[in-house]
């Protein structure tokens, strides 16, 4: 039974989908490290404590533990500043294991803080790092460095130490893939592509009317949008593109666009942060009464928010993967989402949604419009996305994770019995030599 220590030092992957720091990646923890345990595997998650008042041992599922960590201040901070923390939060999971008693099979590290612990316990203990970016700095800036953002030098430094001493690496699309290699010249055959997943029993379709009646909502149309409020996520474009529908729909027909991510308590929000400028060119556009701030939602909700909606739009600027996609598809619900990343992966353009360039809210709106104006086109594409979604169950991608574990355990087992026999044949060298000599 193989033992293994997943790393998400910046995040919980308990905490509700859509907050500051939360998004897919969070989901991704859960649902996998869930599946990796339903097969056998024993699962223990590492995660900076958040919160004093939760306890640092969280049994989350049989045979997954959620361990919560000191390491900074136990509150939600910026992810920017938890890099002066780490060595704390490496020697917390060095004492934990110490104390415990347990020693790990491999190390299964989530975005570029949580590498650089990985990195230095798999240096120490031995065993094999797999590493998994979710997002890199140096493609996510060629997005946000037009917009006046940029992510801070030491990341990009952090990620090409990363790449290069990483056992391997897991990226969600053949296209990152590819970039990953042009860009830091990495040999292929350290590098998987393993898609993302999606529980198909959880996101499923729920019928529109029940959805909208068990969630409070009036009896109109909806386009959702759900997500980390992020410059990357494009939610400004989608704004725009917003306006091009109202202006092009019937009065009559009365369609609204309910944002699901961020935080309600909208004072928390300084006058730069991305919130509060999205909320500004809501007004400016006149779209207040026809525009939603839902706040973050937890997971069980959401199928009935995708099984309400018309369609769920992601008009990103960079996604890694794009799971919330994957999950309204699951629902039946037809995405329209940017040609970026590793959703042109599993989106199949014109069978299962659309896909458009980015940046376009002319090429957006004309999809929008197609949906609210077929809605056989609209259960067609909603059929066939349920269909692909089910070939893309976490328990298709456990199985695929496991066997990438073996590989590298067994790489790791052959690299050791090597180092072993050159260093055994290196003493008996210098035992025939001395011999010799006397």
């Amino acid at each position: 039974m193989y033992r293994i220590a997943m790393i998400s030092v910046h995040s919980c992957p308990l905490a509700a989908l859509g907050g500051k720091e939360t998004g897919g990646m969070n989901v991704y923890i859960r649902e996998l490290s869930r599946e990796l345990a339903n097969k056998g595997l024993q699962i223990d998650v590492f995660t900076r404590s958040q919160n004093p008042t939760i306890p640092q041992i969280v049994n989350f599922h049989k045979g997954v533990r959620i361990i919560h960590l000191k390491a900074g201040p136990e509150l939600p901070y910026d992810k920017n500043q938890v890099w002066f923390h780490l060595p704390e939060f490496l020697n917390s999971v060095e004492r934990f294991s110490h104390e415990e008693k347990i020693s790990y099979n491999l190390i299964h590290s989530h975005y570029w803080l949580s590498g650089w612990v990985g990195l230095k316990l798999s240096t120490r203990w031995k065993i094999p790092l797999l590493h998994m970016f979710h997002t890199m700095g140096y493609f996510k800036n060629k997005v946000i460095m037009p917009l006046g953002k940029s992510e801070p030098a030491l990341r990009l430094h952090k990620e090409k130490q990363l790449v290069k001493h990483s056992d391997h690496i897991i990226v969600s699309s053949h296209r990152e893939k590819v970039h990953m290699i042009w860009t830091y010249g990495v040999p292929s055959g350290k590098i998987s592509v393993i898609s993302c997943g999606v529980n198909p029993c959880l996101f499923t379709p729920i019928n529109p009317h029940q959805s909208k009646e068990y969630l409070g909502l009036p009896r109109k149309r909806f386009i959702l949008f759900v997500g980390r409020i992020d410059p990357v996520k494009g939610i400004d474009t989608l704004l725009k593109s917003m306006t091009v529908v109202k202006n092009k729909l019937d009065q009559s027909q009365d369609v609204n666009l309910l944002i699901i991510g961020g935080d309600t308590d909208y004072s928390s929000y300084s006058k730069d942060s991305e919130m509060h400028k999205l909320k500004l060119l809501t007004t400016e556009l006149g779209l207040e009464s026809m525009v939603t701030f839902l706040g973050p939602q937890r997971q069980d909700q959401l199928p009935y928010f995708y099984s309400a909606a018309e369609a769920c739009v992601l008009p990103s600027r960079y996604e890694s993967f794009g799971m919330v996609a994957l999950e309204a598809m699951a629902c039946g619900t037809p995405v329209i989402a940017s040609k970026v990343g590793g959703l042109t992966s599993f989106i199949q353009d014109e069978l299962t949604g659309f896909l458009v360039p980015e940046e376009d809210e002319e090429a957006l709106a004309e999809k929008i419009l197609v949906l609210l104006d077929n809605s056989t086109l609209k259960e067609k594409m909603g059929f066939q996305a349920r269909i692909r979604a089910e070939e893309l169950s976490w328990q298709n991608i456990a199985n695929k994770m496991i066997s990438l574990y073996q590989s590298l355990l067994e790489e790791n087992v052959e690299s050791e019995t090597k180092r072993t026999s050159f260093y055994a044949s290196l003493q008996n060298g210098n035992r025939v030599t001395l011999a010799t000599q006397q």
